[in-house]
Formats: structure tokens, C-alpha cells, sequence
């Protein structure tokens, strides 16, 4: 919707994704950290509703929801973002310490490589790590890790181009 707002189809450019880091890339970092926060709160509302409604479990399934929702919306023909930011979004209200923590680990992550894309998947790894430290229990990591899987099969197009060397960078606009 932002892109499209200035007239930009998102998904003939760049990586064709809608997301944070493709915005960001097509149209400058404001955008992209626009999106970001637009595509968090995706994922901080149900976090914070569930929270309010019922409880932890409650919480996960309207966050799972609302990730699925974001990488396969109907209105879109099935056709999302990767849900890097929804998660976050999640994160944030129930483990804001742990949100702040990945924010640095994505932003330095992101800095070394210049890759979006290899910071998310840091995150894959660590979220799961972060979560378990701040003593959640067994099946509150076994959810986070089944989100963590979703994003990652939504990068498999992005893993098979850093193993080619093709990758886009965080400012490469096109292939």
C-alpha cells in the first residue's frame, strides 16, 4: 500500500517482495522502516489481544493468524511478505527485551553483509535461542520455532540466491 501510494507496483521491483527491506530498497530506508512498523503492528495487535482475552496460548494462535495472513493474504492471490516484521511486531509485546536484543543482532547482521535477507535468517536462530533464555516454557519455544520455520520456507527463494552469489544487496534494485 505505501509503494502503490507513490505509485510504485512493489513487486516489479527489486526483489518483487513487499516488504520492509524490498520498500526500503526501491524507495529509500523512511519507507522501508514505514512498512516495517505498518507490517509490526500486524503481529502486535493480535500479540497484545490475545494477552488482554486470554493468555500466552491465545496470543500465539491470533499471532499465527495474522503471520499466515501477512505471507499469504487472499486479497493479494495468495502472495505476501516473508513476515520477518509481523514476527517482530509479536516479539516486541511479548518479549520486548528479546525484540531489542535481534533488533541489534538484524542491524549489525544486515550492516556486515549488506544483506537483508541473511540478518532475517540470524533471527531464525536466534529467536528461538532468545526466547528460551528468558525462560519461556517448552511449548512456547516449540511455537516460536514453528514461526521461525514459516519465515525461513518464505526465504528459500533468498537462500537459493545467496548460495549462487545472486542475492540482492539491502541497496541493489534490481537482479
Amino acid at each position: 500500500m505505501v509503494a502503490r501510494s507513490k505509485g510504485i507496483d512493489i513487486y516489479t521491483v527489486g526483489s518483487g517482495n513487499p516488504g520492509a527491506s524490498n520498500v526500503a530498497r526501491a524507495m529509500g530506508v523512511k519507507w522501508g522502516v514505514l512498512v516495517f512498523a505498518l507490517d509490526g503492528l500486524k503481529g502486535a495487535i493480535p500479540a497484545a489481544v490475545g494477552l488482554l482475552l486470554d493468555s500466552q496460548p491465545g496470543a500465539y494462535l491470533l499471532i499465527t493468524a495474522a503471520v499466515l495472513g501477512h505471507m499469504y493474504p487472499v486479497t493479494r492471490h495468495f502472495k505476501g511478505g516473508k513476515g520477518v516484521a509481523t514476527m517482530a511486531g509479536a516479539i516486541l509485546v511479548l518479549y520486548p527485551i528479546v525484540f531489542l536484543a535481534l533488533l541489534v543482532v538484524w542491524y549489525v547482521t544486515r550492516k556486515l553483509t549488506g544483506k537483508a535477507s541473511v540478518a532475517s535468517l540470524v533471527l531464525a536462530i536466534a529467536l528461538p535461542v532468545g526466547v528460551a533464555i528468558e525462560g519461556a516454557p517448552a511449548w512456547e519455544i516449540l511455537a516460536v520455532v514453528g514461526l521461525v520455520i514459516l519465515g525461513t520456507l518464505r526465504h528459500l527463494d533468498n537462500i537459493k540466491r545467496l548460495l549462487t552469489g545472486s542475492e540482492l544487496s539491502a541497496s541493489q534494485s534490481e537482479d
